[in-house]
């Protein structure tokens, strides 16, 4: 994160909006609920969520956590269910470059800002770097108790009984834990926090991570936040331990067999696909020789991408 100021002086194009957008005692706001979130993690703060180009539900919140954090000197990575070149990922980035003028990457290490809808880079991030989650509902007791007054009374006093009681339910119902996205996480041994609809494949990797990740909730203005290496623990039991989700093949394209996959439909015979959701983590090996049982076809690819835009991995 760069100072705001630093070089807007030396910007050399005429800046029709305020930088990033937001005016500056907005983004003063919201940097001290960003503040305050990052001295209690996992704390819901509330704050004065501003109206914005675009509708609720299409990433307010992260947008206005991002305007808040990001400088001149900034490189900004957007990723849409993890691909780069998705509808909500291409018009953020453009956004961004239009109303501050800052740099735009689709590599992972090269970015200094990662805003993420659904998804959590498959390159491990690194210190230095922010990673912003737009997230739809941060709360993760609304669809148990739907009164605000009584959960922000089970998170002051830890009273986290009724999430235990329904991964119970579904071990009782299917044998298992059958959440797969949006799965609860306990932060820093207090509270009760929704990772956002990430898939519970990245839940690992919001544990010890040593970027800062930031939750923007626009819709329900809230903001809060992992600081750098700190713990995060998937809720589980003795007796049925947290597991993420694998796969049976790998990477249509680029063999791997350690991401998070998407199912593709290539035809109306049937044909289908499995490959990476990450589209840069993708490439990369690509580039770097690995090639899957389709061995990176470009006809597949040219094919593939529409699809996967068209189909993503997560609800909305």
């Amino acid at each position: 994160m760069t100072g705001p100021h630093d070089n807007a002086a030396g910007r050399s194009f005429r800046q029709p909006y305020n930088f990033a957008y937001l005016d500056e005692q907005s983004k003063r706001m919201i940097r001290r609920c960003i503040l305050k979130s990052m001295a209690v993690p996992g704390l819901q703060v509330p704050f004065g969520s501003r109206e914005m180009p675009l509708a609720y539900g299409w990433g307010t919140g992260g947008i206005q956590v991002t305007a808040s954090v990001i400088g001149p000197n900034d490189t900004l990575k957007v990723i849409d269910q993890g691909a780069d070149d998705a509808t909500n990922a291409v018009s953020i980035r453009r956004f961004f470059k239009r109303v501050a003028g800052i740099a735009t990457t689709e590599i992972t290490e090269a970015a200094t800002i990662i805003q993420t809808r659904h998804r959590v880079p498959e390159t491990p991030l690194k210190e230095g770097q922010i990673i912003v989650y737009q997230v739809p509902s941060p709360e993760p007791l609304r669809r148990l108790e739907p009164r605000d007054s009584e959960t922000r009374k089970m998170h002051a006093y830890a009273e986290y009984g009724l999430m235990s009681v329904e991964l119970y339910e579904d071990i009782a119902r299917f044998g298992h834990i059958a959440t797969t996205n949006s799965y609860p996480v306990m932060t820093n041994g207090r509270y009760l926090m929704s990772p956002s609809p990430i898939p519970k494949f990245d839940n690992p990797k919001i544990a010890n991570n040593p970027a800062i990740q930031l939750f923007g909730a626009g819709r329900e203005k809230r903001i809060y936040a992992v600081p750098p290496y700190t713990q995060v623990q998937s809720l589980d039991f003795e007796d049925h331990p947290f597991r993420v989700q694998r796969w049976r093949q790998c990477c249509s394209l680029c063999g791997a067999t350690d991401s998070y996959l998407d199912e593709i439909v290539m035809s109306d015979k049937g044909r289908r696909m499995f490959v990476c959701s990450d589209t840069d983590y993708c490439t990369t090996r690509r580039n770097h020789g690995h090639l899957g049982p389709d061995r990176g076809d470009p006809a597949d690819i040219e094919l593939l991408l529409p699809s996967k835009i068209a189909t993503g991995s997560e609800s909305r």
